[in-house]
């Protein structure tokens, strides 16, 4: 008794895992009509290989295939269409129709595969007690056939078939189903923790534009606070000096325009809508006591170049252009860049110089930090993005600038910060 064909094309088709729950909606979507179409086609492959396999003269003891076993036989194919909805349901008439084939003695081969099939994904998708039973089914009907024509058959080659095959088919079936258990937890997890990073990131984004808010109110306190003693010292010299009284308010006029600037960058600053879409994080190991010390300015550069070459890293500063007095929140954001990157240097990039320039343009204030080391210690930049990149982006947004950081041509890392005048 032979085996017959297509087994291998078989058990090479997909079956649906234990759990047909996927995170996304179109994976799903798409999915089950794919599965649809491979069963449509299973179906009618095994129906017409079935229906041409019965033209052929059957071995001794079993007789041509005629209308009945025709109709038989695409029953048997057409049972497939459902092997994913109820797979025993499907097994159960496949064998039990396959059962009626044999009676009838039409030659077993013809309609082997569907059972076998069903077998398959019963294996995959179902316990092991109900996986078992049926390949004894199978079994128990290879023998049945080979019993019922066993003048012309060798029971030997016969059982070797009932056992070999389903067994083989029932451990290709639970290997499948394990694989593919694991491959949606693995789906599962990655959904998790991509929702998870997302979560951090937007979470962080909060809390260093509630930082830098911080420090800007700290720029606005300054501005008030240098108009409520220009405004005293003008009242109190008015009477006798009129232009030193001019300007004292000429100097509240101005203080009093730059606060009300960085009030409204605050403000802007504090609307976080649901469009923002953060793509990092800020320094978990920053020092949270930092957050109440003064907001420094330019003039405290040194002393931050100062601490790094302490560090082991030798920095150079550049100025170029004339230097010219910028705003006190811009002074900020430009002290916490440098900050940010020397820090990025000290971190990841390992023994090395690196050189900061502060160029003063007609209509920009151009800043960059660079590097050379050899980027060994830097953690991959698509992985695991730069935990501080995300706070100089934030900074550089209040005042309608941009950073871009990342690896040089010629070799190790640049920052650069541009900020419109």
């Amino acid at each position: 008794m032979h085996a017959g064909f297509g087994l291998r094309e078989a058990l090479a088709e997909g079956h649906p895992s234990r759990s047909q729950s996927r995170p996304w909606s179109w994976t799903r979507s798409w999915s089950r009509y794919r599965s649809l179409a491979v069963d449509s086609g299973l179906a009618l492959g095994y129906a017409g290989a079935g229906l041409l396999l019965g033209r052929e003269q059957p071995p001794a003891g079993w007789q041509p295939l005629d209308e009945l076993g025709a109709v038989l036989t695409v029953l048997v194919g057409l049972a497939l269409l459902a092997r994913r909805i109820a797979p025993v349901a499907v097994f159960a008439t496949s064998s039990a129709l396959w059962i009626v084939f044999i009676a009838c003695g039409y030659w077993p081969v013809v309609n082997s595969m569907p059972p076998l099939l069903g077998l398959y994904t019963v294996a995959a998708t179902r316990s092991l007690r109900t996986s078992v039973g049926c390949a004894v089914v199978v079994t128990g009907t290879w023998v049945y056939a080979g019993l019922g024509n066993a003048e012309h058959s060798s029971m030997p080659t016969v059982l070797a078939q009932a056992v070999l095959f389903p067994a083989v088919v029932f451990v290709v079936g639970r290997g499948s189903g394990r694989l593919a258990e694991r491959n949606r937890q693995f789906a599962e997890l990655t959904f998790q923790l991509r929702a998870q990073q997302e979560e951090n990131a937007r979470r962080a984004l909060t809390e260093e534009r509630v930082r830098i808010a911080r420090e800007l109110h700290d720029v606005v306190a300054h501005h008030m606070s240098v108009i409520s003693l220009q405004a005293g010292m003008a009242s109190y010299v008015f009477p006798t000096d009129p232009a030193a009284s001019r300007r004292a308010l000429d100097t509240i006029a101005a203080t009093s325009r730059e606060a009300l600037e960085e009030m409204r960058r605050m403000l802007d600053l504090l609307r976080v809508g649901r469009e923002d879409r953060p793509d990092g994080r800020t320094d978990p190991d920053a020092d949270p006591d930092d957050a109440y010390a003064p907001a420094p300015g330019l003039e405290l550069l040194d002393r931050l170049l100062d601490r790094v070459r302490d560090a082991g890293v030798h920095v150079t500063m550049e100025v170029v252009g004339t230097p010219t007095r910028l705003p006190q929140g811009m002074e900020l954001c430009v002290y916490r860049v440098i900050q940010e990157a020397l820090t990025n240097v000290l971190k990841h990039a390992g023994p090395t110089s690196a050189a900061v320039t502060l160029r003063y343009e007609s209509r920009a204030v151009v800043v960059t930090v660079t590097d050379e080391g050899s980027g060994a210690f830097r953690t991959n930049p698509v992985l695991a993005p730069g935990l501080g990149v995300i706070g100089m982006r934030e900074r550089a947004k209040v005042y309608g600038g941009s950073v871009t950081a990342g690896p040089r041509t010629l070799g190790g890392f640049e920052v650069r910060l541009v900020l419109p005048r």
